[in-house]
């Protein structure tokens, strides 16, 4: 998801095509789709704008006023959002699917644990009614409208920022119905607690065939969501033997101690978003120091590494270059292009 809110001076010019490039990056390192938060009609405007000069399709979060939505529909958005907590009574949902019918647009019922519809927020507060159930209800009640319409491309979300709650919302709607599910944990948290929480979520409902599209949510960058995304994909396929390989690298990297005598750390930070944009499948090793260098990573299909001051550049655990400090960052670039 976009992180910030734009005006219009940030699609023009240099910051417009500093933008753009960003959004392209993102999509290099495997972003399928990026949510816009779009609270009011300039908001549909700038982001319509935008939307018309990337390849990255766009999904546009309606709340509270239909009427942005229908406003996001005549640029090329590719999905809307709406929440049934907020977005209005049955003639106002019509409303929109009705010029969503009629431009070929997907939508998505996002049920969050934090804007139930308010007969079903009472209740759960007051513990009468479950949480995952009254998340399950409110996107069922949405989904009758949509049929009545006979509007079926539709897919739901429903997601709390409890991981029980996430995970029971997601298993109960899967028992009852076939409609695709976007599956995700809400306000996840900072870099490391949100990974972890939406690791466990998202592989507990993936292994269990649950789930056609995931996000993740976390207080870091969307360039760290992205690269959690995949590796939570990655990890699912490879514990269960399905999905076969993850496009792009596979980075090994050691923690770094007192025999290191290479800056795991700063080279991993540098490299990061370069090697997740690589457009071909191979593992690479970063390392600290011998003991864990070319022989512990020698499956790699390159790798660095420091031993005795110097930096070694290796390959199927085979040293090809032995350089200083200073000219690593340049010599991997040169082995990497040659791979």
């Amino acid at each position: 998801m976009w992180k910030d809110r734009l005006s219009f001076q940030d699609v023009e010019g240099e910051r417009g095509e500093s933008l753009c490039n960003r959004i392209c990056r993102l999509g290099d390192m495997g972003c399928a789709l990026l949510r816009f938060a779009v609270p009011d009609m300039e908001s549909a405007e700038i982001a319509g704008t935008l939307a018309a000069r990337v390849a990255m399709p766009f999904s546009a979060d309606i709340h509270f006023d239909y009427k942005i939505a229908l406003r996001c529909m005549d640029f090329p958005i590719a999905k809307i959002r709406i929440n049934p907590g907020n977005i209005g009574g049955r003639d106002r949902v019509e409303k929109v699917l009705s010029r969503a019918a009629a431009k070929g647009i997907p939508l998505r019922i996002g049920v969050n644990g934090g804007s139930l519809p308010g007969d079903l927020r009472g209740p759960v507060e007051t513990g009468a009614l479950d949480r995952a159930e009254a998340l399950v209800t409110a996107a069922e009640r949405e989904l009758a409208i949509f049929r009545d319409f006979g509007f079926e491309d539709v897919l739901v979300s429903m997601k709390a920022s409890s991981l029980a709650e996430t995970i029971r919302a997601n298993r109960l709607f899967a028992e009852r119905s076939d409609v695709p599910l976007h599956i995700g944990v809400t306000e996840a948290g900072p870099l490391v607690a949100g990974v972890v929480r939406n690791a466990v979520a998202l592989h507990t409902l993936l292994v269990e065939g649950i789930g056609g599209t995931i996000r993740v949510s976390l207080s870091d960058t969307m360039e760290n969501e992205v690269i959690a995304g995949r590796e939570i994909l990655g990890a699912v396929g490879e514990s269960t033997g399905r999905g076969g390989e993850t496009r792009g690298v596979t980075i090994i990297s050691c923690p770094r101690c007192g025999r290191n005598g290479f800056d795991t750390h700063g080279f991993t930070e540098r490299w990061m978003e370069r090697l997740y944009s690589l457009k071909k499948t191979a593992a690479i090793a970063v390392m600290g120091c011998a003991v864990n260098g070319p022989q512990e990573a020698k499956h790699a299909d390159l790798g660095i590494t420091g031993a005795g001051g110097k930096v070694l550049i290796f390959r199927k655990g085979k040293i090809i270059r032995t350089v200083t400090a200073g000219e690593a960052d340049a010599a991997f670039k040169e082995e990497l292009e040659r791979l």
